[in-house]
């Protein structure tokens, strides 16, 4: 062989070579623990569903940037009558459903009614109550009409629950979801991942990676060795937190551990005996040492919280000493309940780690002041069906991670069916008010209703720890609401 044709045959090599690493970086698989039950996340309450689909798949009016701030979404702007009854959104144009249909007002005014229709199975219609009109001004101005003020409606339409959908994909939306985000849906295994590949019509910034999958590890173990295999590109809500040291020793690998909106609690179904029971519930409040709970599950990451709300927002009050962990005060108030040899109750775990590792250190403790709870490990489907909708159990462990969402204390329906008339009547007044301080004394005022009601055991504000190659750049630190937010994601040159 010539010099020459050596020198062609290495150059051809570096070229493939090259063009193999090249492509290699288009795309990006990341894990997740919990697998969605469906893919339309206006109708579950499972936050599964946003982390796969916010932003990626689907988009709202507003939407939460990176920083929990509220950004225009595909309203590029609005306007607000001086009473604050009146929205007008001008939308903006040239969006397209992955379909290639037309996004207009006809389409946001479907969604919005529907969400708050009487029929509606919006896991949150209580963000739709204030709506009283939609009219289509023309196909891209939208006019919304509130029957009182609301000082969180353009953050209300953030939400994963408020996103716009086509008339058309309703019937098949659950299993072939159809949006307007920088991602389309193409295929789901069920049991193992979900597919998705840069939308080429998309009316913003495009996606910079060309594909993705989202894959499901429920296992901490196996979530462990699939990322030092390098099987995945990153894990996001990485459910074994004693790894992270190993991590961070590797080159190979960067650490993200950012917070979340999760408010992790001990939720107790108010409406069951002994539960229904205030000093019940506070008995059992102050036997849990949650400190003990964060460092037994989750390694030390968490904040302690003693009421409904993160600690990173301006108007958190710190309560974590009204439930502080007091197991003879425990003892005391179950006698004073009647109940001085204590009781057996159910306690359902879902799959996270929080929640199963958790769960064996707080049955535990209540052992500890004679309330036998019976660990009872669901999936996830099997919690949303009983737990969550059927309300069939004693206690559960479940982070709540939407934000800003004291309000769920307001509905009696509610799985942990908590009914507090003042409570109601605060948060009507809360939805009507826009003055900043006047909001914040009430959101304070509510936070201590609700830890001196012992409603729920207050646990700690669930952290959120990523694993990511080193290389892969533009995920979310913090988690302002769930999702896993692809759109500005690439791999370092």
């Amino acid at each position: 062989m010539t010099s020459f044709s050596r020198l062609a045959l290495a150059s051809a090599v570096a070229l493939m070579a090259g063009l193999g690493a090249a492509q290699a970086q288009t795309s990006a698989t990341v894990a997740m623990q919990l697998e969605p039950p469906h893919l339309d996340p206006t109708s579950a309450a499972a936050g599964a569903i946003d982390s796969v689909t916010y932003s990626n798949i689907f988009e709202g009016l507003t939407r939460f940037a990176s920083d929990g701030s509220i950004i225009a979404g595909l309203a590029e702007s609005w306007e607000i009558s001086e009473d604050g009854l009146t929205y007008t959104f001008k939308l903006r144009d040239g969006v397209t459903f992955h379909d290639g249909t037309t996004m207009d007002g006809e389409d946001v005014k479907f969604s919005l009614d529907r969400a708050r229709a009487e029929d509606s199975v919006n896991a949150q219609k209580a963000l739709f109550t204030a709506i009283d009109t939609v009219e289509v001004v023309d196909p891209l101005t939208v006019k919304v009409t509130l029957s009182e003020p609301n000082g969180l409606f353009l953050f209300n339409m953030a939400w994963g629950d408020a996103v716009i959908v086509a008339p058309e994909s309703i019937d098949d939306i659950k299993s072939t979801p159809i949006g307007t985000g920088a991602f389309k849906f193409v295929s789901w295994s069920q049991g193992d991942s979900i597919q998705i590949e840069k939308y080429a019509d998309y009316w913003g910034e495009p996606a910079m990676l060309d594909s993705a999958t989202f894959k499901f590890i429920s296992d901490p173990t196996a979530a462990f060795a699939a990322m030092m295999a390098e099987d995945i590109d990153a894990f996001a809500g990485f459910p074994a937190p004693e790894n992270l040291p190993q991590f961070e020793a590797d080159a190979r690998f960067q650490v993200l551990v950012g917070s979340t909106e999760g408010e992790t609690i001990l939720a107790m179904n108010n409406k069951r005996p002994p539960f229904d029971n205030v000093k019940v519930r506070e008995a059992v409040v102050h036997a849990i040492n949650r400190q003990s709970v964060i460092d037994g599950a989750m390694f030390g990451l968490g904040t302690p919280i003693g009421t409904h709300f993160a600690p990173h927002n301006p108007d958190y009050v710190d309560l974590t000493g009204v439930s502080e962990y007091d197991p003879a005060k425990a003892k005391a108030l179950l006698e004073e309940a009647g109940m001085a040899d204590g009781f057996e109750t159910t306690l359902h775990l879902p799959p996270p780690s929080y929640a199963r590792r958790g769960g064996e250190i707080i049955a535990a403790q209540l052992a500890e002041v004679g309330i036998t709870a019976e660990i009872i490990n669901v999936e996830w489907a099997q919690w949303l069906e009983t737990v969550f909708r059927g309300k069939d159990f004693g206690m559960t462990i479940i982070s709540h991670t939407e934000p800003m969402d004291i309000g769920i204390y307001a509905r009696p329906d509610y799985y942990f069916q908590y009914d507090n008339a003042a409570f109601q009547e605060l948060m009507t007044k809360l939805n009507g008010t826009t003055d900043p301080d006047e909001r914040s004394t009430m959101l304070k005022d509510a936070q201590e209703i609700i830890a001196n009601d012992y409603v729920n055991g207050y646990l700690f504000q669930l952290a959120y720890p990523v694993i990511a190659k080193a290389g892969l750049k533009g995920l979310w630190k913090d988690a302002p609401t769930q999702a896993v937010d692809l759109t500005a994601v690439s791999w370092s040159e």
